[in-house]
């Protein structure tokens, strides 16, 4: 399946809260659920009442948009969460985590997932010293991620760190603001994640 590229405020609405995929933007009255808080289409004001397979489809497709992956993607996580010790649903959250994009975006890099995923492909981070341009490439506790050298002059970089200095930076990573970098001290855990998602659901949708 290719990657969704239509309006991605679309999926904003059709979802009903907002994923913050723009960015600085979705904190402004620009945000199509500031103005438009319905599902698109022709039929987006209607208020449909879902089934059980419908509530858990829509989390699924939810979560699914906050981290920018496509299905096939996304069952294969499910899949490596499965075979992992744990609780499931939590192990899928940390993968969806350890992502590449996401560290970006978490250590303020990147004004949006969107965005740190574009900017990974264009080849702006390396990890431990490599070049990295993978954005689902999956991070580890100790794992150094940093602008590289080349690429710290980059208008985009610096207007991002000016825009996000004062966002908060989750308790399992590590900024170095001096150094444009950041550490990973541990794997993120379900209380570091702050996406509103319901993950025994997923969990249910796959296991029917």
């Amino acid at each position: 399946m290719s990657r969704y590229k239509d309006e991605q405020c679309r999926i904003c609405r059709r979802e009903g809260q907002k994923l913050f995929l723009k960015g600085t933007r979705c904190y402004t009255d620009k945000c199509a659920i500031s103005r438009r808080n319905y599902a698109p289409g022709e039929h987006g004001q209607k208020k449909a009442k879902l089934s059980e397979y419908g509530i858990q489809l829509r989390e699924k497709q939810k979560t699914k948009a906050f981290y920018g992956v496509r299905e096939d993607q996304f069952r294969k996580y499910f899949e490596m969460a499965a075979n992992k010790k744990g609780v499931t649903g939590e192990n899928l959250l940390q993968i969806l985590e350890s992502r590449l994009d996401n560290v970006v975006y978490r250590l303020g890099y990147g004004s949006s997932r969107p965005q740190a995923r574009q900017l990974v492909n264009h080849g702006l981070f390396e990890v431990n010293g490599r070049k990295v341009s993978i954005p689902s490439y999956l991070v580890k506790a100790g794992d150094v991620i940093k602008v590289r050298e080349i690429k710290k002059d980059k208008k985009v970089v610096k207007e991002n760190i000016e825009v996000n200095a004062s966002r908060p930076v989750p308790a399992w990573l590590e900024k170095n603001a001096t150094e444009l970098s950041g550490k990973v001290v541990r794997l993120a855990s379900r209380e570091d994640v702050d996406i509103p998602v319901e993950e025994h659901l997923i969990v249910e949708l796959y296991s029917k």
